[in-house]
């Protein structure tokens, strides 16, 4: 995303036309009629807004361009506007901050009604052009839902915890269903649709009839940096409880973990502590810091145990599953560390997959590539023949 080049598109900008006039209520009254916003002409997105204030300002989370951007007053008119050269298929996440008497305020842009909700609000959406919302997200008519129940059970490692379990809509307790562990897996519900992507790519026999199961933490950023009692906890306590109860196929091919951003190192721990056990990983945006020199990092002490355990593999890399899904955006803060780690994991002789996506660090994009991820990962028998 950059602004406009020197060559310039093949025809006028809309808001160029705007510029050159007449500049009059009624004329500006029919721009806004006449466009849906942001505007999306190619290559080239305009952000707009309308209103009376000091600066208006884009706030953005794309890695490696400045977090914000002004927007330019149309002379003697109440509009502002940004034009960004956005390549084809993209999706980025933003807000607009409107200053008046000195003090900004972050808000959504109100001409836009595409927005992604996550655990801190909600964020505007810019679709490059291309890009288009996936249709499997949305419920199809003729799945039939799936049930999600609240389990407790006590562990001799964290005392009593929670967690939600999703049975297929074709659930059979005489069947040997699969599982799959979703870190943040409520999260995915709320914000990443995953609900209604299960019923529809295991009503359409593209992913196993799995049952999920839909794990949090208390203390998220310390159970999932490496922390073997996390992986004890899964491994010997949680998965068994799990495959005893819903009578489930135990065996390593139909064992997947799952998990995002700090959720992503979650998986890979436990795996590496007891490797083979698990035999499908799916990894999305992973935290996986490390250093090439020295112990220290510059995402804080935070990371300090992911750095170390991300360079304890990187010195002596081994199998730890069958297959392994990464994903990442190349918008995000991660895609070098993500682009570093794939031929790691590959260099082991594993089944490693890697997708990139014009997006960002968000549930929206993690969401987006579920069907990629969970179809190659475990697939239904739809896809079984093409393998």
């Amino acid at each position: 995303m950059s602004p406009s080049s020197k060559t310039g598109p093949i025809k006028p900008l809309a808001i160029t036309a705007l510029e050159g006039g007449p500049r009059t209520k009624d004329a500006i009254d029919t721009f806004f009629k006449k466009h849906t916003f942001p505007i999306v002409e190619g290559s080239y997105v305009t952000v707009v807004w309308r209103g009376q204030a000091d600066a208006v300002h884009l706030k953005h989370w794309v890695f490696g361009l400045p977090s914000s951007q002004q927007l330019k007053r149309v002379d003697t008119t109440d509009v502002w506007y940004l034009t960004l050269q956005i390549p084809a298929n993209s999706r980025v996440e933003y807000k607009l901050e409107v200053v008046r008497d000195g003090k900004g305020q972050w808000i959504q842009d109100p001409l836009n009604g595409s927005y992604a909700r996550d655990p801190f609000g909600a964020n505007s959406v810019a679709h490059g052009s291309g890009y288009q919302v996936p249709s499997w997200i949305h419920h199809d008519p003729e799945s039939v839902p799936g049930r999600v129940d609240e389990i407790m059970f006590d562990s001799k490692t964290f005392g009593r915890r929670g967690f939600g379990v999703y049975l297929p809509a074709r659930f059979q307790p005489s069947r040997r269903h699969p599982l799959l562990v979703v870190h943040d897996g409520h999260d995915y519900m709320r914000y990443a649709s995953l609900g209604t992507v299960l019923d529809n790519l295991i009503h359409r026999l593209e992913v196993a009839d799995v049952v999920v199961v839909l794990t949090s933490s208390p203390n998220r950023l310390g159970e999932y940096a490496d922390d073997e009692r996390h992986a004890r906890f899964l491994t010997e306590e949680l998965v068994p409880y799990v495959e005893r109860v819903f009578q489930l196929d135990a065996q390593p091919q139909s064992r997947a973990l799952m998990g995002a951003s700090f959720g992503a190192v979650a998986p890979l721990s436990p795996a590496a502590r007891y490797p083979g056990f698990y035999g499908r990983l799916l990894l999305q945006s992973g935290s996986f810091a490390f250093t090439d020199i020295g112990d220290r990092n510059h995402r804080g002490p935070l990371f300090d145990p992911v750095v170390a355990f991300v360079n304890r593999y990187r010195s002596d890399p081994e199998p730890v599953s069958e297959r392994v899904f990464v994903s990442c955006g190349t918008y995000e803060s991660l895609i070098y560390e993500n682009r570093s780690f794939v031929p790691v994991l590959a260099s082991t002789g594993m089944d490693v997959r890697y997708v990139e996506a014009r997006d960002g660090h968000n549930w929206e994009n993690w969401r987006d590539r579920l069907r990629e991820g969970l179809s190659w990962l475990m697939p239904g028998p739809f896809l079984h023949v093409y393998e």
